[in-house]
């Protein structure tokens, strides 16, 4: 398995693009250079965007594709955050409350999971990557605001991607309604949907074990 930053983020230089799009050829450029030749590739949240982009501009390149926390560009109501969503994590300087109030749902199962995330989080104190500078966060929201502008022509475009993809979501998302996958199923002909009980935007943090098995499983079937 390979993880990397996209450009102006973590570990990677340059600046971060206001656009999926550029985002999506960022990625294929990391892609090639890796000398892959068919991925497997999951995008978590702004990554689901330029995951699903990748699919649909070099889609010799994917061989399954996994969508957390996702949406499907030109989906009516996505065309920026909540209010509660931009007050909880909408700040220059982020905070451990706000994080919770996103990704874990208000129960105390959840927060605790929450919680526990937090210390998996800061139990790092070396070779940690840089924090998210506001620049990059911004041209990140600009990203996800253009991505959301409402057009019903361009849903059409998922239909293609011809590969076998998993949509996942936590049930108490605020950040992308878990209606959204069940919209990106839709879509996508070769989908599958699960959406994780008692969770929110970081259900996948929260539920890891089940969620990697779930993956594990979606990955071991035979094309």
């Amino acid at each position: 398995m390979v993880t990397f930053d996209n450009a102006g983020v973590g570990g990677s230089s340059g600046t971060t693009p206001h656009a999926i799009e550029q985002m999506a050829h960022d990625a294929v450029a990391f892609l090639t250079a890796m000398g892959f030749g068919r991925a497997d590739i999951l995008g978590f949240s702004i990554g689901s965007f330029v995951a699903q982009e990748i699919a649909l501009i070099r889609p010799d390149l994917v061989r399954r594709l996994i969508l957390a926390s996702s949406a499907p560009r030109g989906a009516a109501g996505m065309h920026g955050w909540a209010p509660e969503v931009i007050g909880a994590v909408g700040a220059p300087e982020a905070s451990p409350g706000g994080y919770l109030e996103v990704f874990f749902a208000r129960s105390a199962s959840s927060r605790r999971a929450g919680q526990e995330v937090l210390g998996r989080i800061y139990a790092r104190t070396e070779d940690r990557d840089m924090p998210t500078t506001w620049a990059t966060r911004e041209a990140q929201y600009d990203a996800v605001c253009a991505w959301g502008i409402p057009d019903h022509g361009l849903l059409q475009r998922l239909s293609g991607i011809d590969r076998p993809v998993l949509v996942a979501n936590g049930d108490s998302d605020p950040m992308i309604l878990p209606h959204y996958s069940y919209l990106l199923a839709g879509l996508i002909p070769q989908a599958r949907v699960k959406i994780y009980p008692d969770s929110a935007h970081g259900f996948l943090f929260q539920h890891h074990a089940e969620f990697a098995a779930d993956i594990e499983a979606f990955l071991s079937k035979p094309d």
